[in-house]
């Protein structure tokens, strides 16, 4: 896998449509979290929603050949599992193909959700 340093380094790497996606979650979670630390994490950007953040305190994204990935943490999946009905879930993860748009009220609701958990401790 390629090493990142940053963003834009990262989403200049992406396709047309993975930059698209990828750029609106980018704004989505920075018009939730303002001051969301960037480190990259394992190799994708990754959003502190405190800081100096743990991992399980982090929101990630990454872009694929078909689909990004959201990365709002197991727990957050859960709680919006009759929501996230038309795309794909694994532990942890939401993809949404290129084929579909980001619902970005849905996304607003998990990134809050999430930073609230993380707060909430």
């Amino acid at each position: 896998m390629k090493k990142y340093e940053s963003f834009i380094e990262y989403i200049n790497d992406q396709t047309p449509r993975g930059k698209e996606m990828l750029n609106q979650l980018y704004d989505l979670i920075h018009e939730v979290v303002p001051d969301a630390e960037e480190p990259m994490g394992y190799g994708v950007p990754s959003y502190a929603m405190k800081p100096h953040a743990k991992l399980q305190d982090k929101i990630m994204i990454a872009g694929f050949k078909s689909h990004v990935g959201f990365y709002p943490h197991h727990l957050t999946i859960d709680a919006f599992k009759d929501k996230l009905k038309p795309y794909k879930t694994l532990e942890g993860t939401v993809q949404f193909q290129y084929t579909q748009d980001i619902p970005k009220d849905l996304v607003k609701e998990m990134i809050l959700f999430r930073y609230n958990a993380v707060h909430n401790k």
